[in-house]
Formats: C-alpha cells, structure tokens, sequence
C-alpha cells in the first residue's frame, strides 16, 4: 500500500496540499512518484508566479517519461524547494517531506474544501488500481 498523509487534501491528478500557517505546502503523492519512476530532473516556477488551480505549473523528468504536474490549488508562488532542484531523487524517497515542490498563497482558499480527504484519496487510487 503507498502512503498517504492524513493531514493531506489531495487533486485528482496526485498532487497533495498541507495547510499550515495561512500557505499551503504542494507536493506529489507517493503513488505518482511510484509511476513517474526515479526522478532525475524537476523544474520549479518562479516565485511571484500565479497560477490557477488544475493548470501546470512544474516539470518532473524520470526514467520513465517527463511529466507536468497541476497545481491543487489557485494561487501564487511564495516559496520553491531549491534543495529539490538539486536532489530530484527526494520525490521518490519522501514525497510528502523533503520532497515538497512549492509553497502558496492561496487565491481562492475555499478550493480546499473541495480537495480529497486522505480516506477520499486511498478510495480514488484504490479504484483507480482496480482497473488496471
């Protein structure tokens, strides 16, 4: 079973968000790292950089493929994860702590409330799995 973080809400496009303090951390769920395969590169936006919930807004390049990841939540960048940039391989080995992509401030908060739940999230990759 991948992990999940209970403090998490979750995008139906595997990315998490942890509220603390008035911004919201973004990352990538165990599970996408686990099918993205070893992370080799990532690009981060800058910071400053506004972006609207469900739209692009980082690159993670594996072994497998490059792929965009969404951002959870509508917002703008106040904070970016420079160490990431130079040890992608965090994404694989601790997605939701060392691996976190940026930080946000919120330009809709109440898009939170619509994001999965953890046990909402376990159930959406759950059938998710059951149909490959």
């Amino acid at each position: 079973m991948k992990k999940i973080n209970p403090s998490a809400r979750y995008y139906e496009t595997n990315e998490w968000a942890i509220q603390k303090q008035g911004q919201f951390i973004i990352g990538i769920t165990d599970f996408a790292q686990t099918v993205f395969g070893d992370v080799t590169f990532i690009e981060l936006p800058p910071i400053g950089q506004v972006f609207q919930q469900g739209t692009a807004f980082a690159t993670i390049e594996s072994n497998k493929a490059a792929n965009d990841i969404s951002m959870p939540l509508s917002g703008e960048i106040i904070a970016i994860n420079e160490q990431l940039i130079e040890h992608p391989i965090w994404l694989n080995e601790n997605p939701y702590d060392k691996g976190w992509l940026v930080k946000i401030k919120a330009s809709n908060p109440s898009e939170w409330d619509k994001l999965m739940t953890a046990e909402q999230y376990s159930a959406f990759i759950g059938v998710f799995f059951n149909k490959t």
